[in-house]
């Protein structure tokens, strides 16, 4: 029987960077989601959903590919679009193109919404991660966050791949 190999243990360097990096995805969503809860009444991913429609053709998107950017299962999708349709924020409707899929629908409700929680939550943004670094860190952020999301998933891209 063959022994294992030996695991490849972090050196102090490396552990002190993978604490900072935890300590990063754990404190910076719970800020951001503190804001919009506090300014807007919504969570992040609320505001992602709606904020992933504003940005759509007609402001409308198959609701398969809006769980997709927004980041979330299709389940968890289905959930808060539930709950924006009871604010009159979106509406579903079949695909007329293919009846398979659903569509979901920002409203004029939730434009105006987008529109009144956008400035705060940029706001939100700009202080947690863009003020504090150089435009020189910023690039290095990027190109982290694309190397280490295509190490986790290589057939994804990063939302701002997306956007180009």
């Amino acid at each position: 029987m063959e022994t294992p190999p030996e695991p490849r243990w972090l050196d102090a360097e490396e552990r002190q960077t993978w604490l900072s990096l935890v300590s990063f995805l754990i404190k910076l969503p719970g800020a951001l989601d503190a804001q919009l809860q506090r300014d807007a009444g919504l969570s992040h991913f609320e505001y992602q959903v709606l904020a992933g429609l504003s940005e759509s053709p007609d402001r409308t998107r198959r609701m398969s590919e809006l769980a997709a950017l927004a980041e979330g299962s299709l389940s968890r999708l289905s959930q808060v679009v539930s709950r924006l349709e009871r604010r009159g924020w979106v509406r579903r409707t079949p695909d007329p193109t293919d009846g398979r899929y659903t569509l979901a629908v920002l409203t004029e409700e939730g434009w105006a919404k987008v529109v009144a929680t956008a400035p705060g939550h940029v706001a939100a943004v700009r202080t947690y991660v863009f003020d504090p670094l150089t435009k020189a860190q910023q690039r290095q952020l990027r190109e982290i966050g694309t190397r280490v999301t295509r190490a986790v998933d290589p057939d994804d891209s990063c939302p701002g791949d997306r956007a180009r």
